[in-house]
């Protein structure tokens, strides 16, 4: 194919946008449950990688980024552009708003298709090993699906990808074992196409991350911040 047609083939494909739902790196206020065991000061260092790798693994793709932020009075845009100066310029940023996680998710999708974006895929901030790879499998599988999620191994979604904004949030109780069924029957009511991708497990307790630092010394290029972080922190076994 020659470099005229790609261009053309590029710019008739569908507009996307990736969306990492975040949080503000807070001492006391950012995963709390690996709090518990690391400490508050801790935990924020090492959740500021999982921003640091999130960032590295979305800007390898040709998706506009959006980060989506809490608390809403802090400037996330300067601490993503520290996390990835050569990007600074293409991320946006737009604090989350809603009463819970779900309104909260919607309100992302809402906010992101009224920018004009056709494909929107968005993922969470505690899968910093998460590859570019699985989010182009998204972006692919919204050629034949409405909805696509990629589960995550506590019964919720780590990624979660929408052709348009339809709601398939509402009334299901976030943080709980039946959040991914609830979502699937949810779409499946409103006649949406359901696909789904390879489990992958997020990073909420200490056994988690545990498990993560076994699998970043097989593959330290999964989350090469967050490899760093993890081999000079004290309290876990590298």
């Amino acid at each position: 194919m020659s470099d005229v047609a790609r261009r053309a083939q590029d710019a008739m494909a569908p507009r996307a946008a990736i969306v990492v739902m975040a949080r503000y790196p807070e001492a006391g206020a950012t995963k709390t449950r690996l709090a518990r065991t690391l400490g508050n000061e801790a935990t924020a260092q090492l959740y500021r990688e999982f921003l640091h790798d999130t960032a590295f693994h979305c800007n390898a793709l040709p998706y506009t980024l959006h980060w989506a932020y809490t608390p809403a009075h802090v400037d996330y845009a300067a601490l993503v552009a520290e996390l990835a100066p050569a990007h600074a310029q293409k991320m946006v940023c737009f604090a989350q708003q809603g009463a819970d996680f779900g309104q909260r998710l919607q309100h992302a999708f809402d906010h992101t298709s009224q920018q004009g974006f056709e494909r929107i895929i968005l993922i969470g901030s505690d899968t910093p090993h998460i590859q570019s790879e699985r989010i182009e499998e998204a972006y692919a599988a919204l050629n034949d699906s409405d909805v696509v999620l990629g589960p995550a191994e506590d019964g919720g979604y780590y990624l979660i990808a929408l052709k348009a904004s339809h709601d398939v949030f509402s009334g299901i109780p976030m943080s709980t074992d039946s959040v991914l069924r609830m979502t699937i029957e949810s779409a499946q009511r409103q006649g949406l196409r359901v696909q789904l991708l390879e489990p992958l497990f997020d990073i909420d307790e200490i056994s988690e991350l545990k498990r993560l630092t076994t699998l970043l010394v097989r593959e330290p290029q999964r989350a090469p911040a967050t490899t760093i972080h993890l081999q000079k922190m004290e309290d876990v076994q590298w």
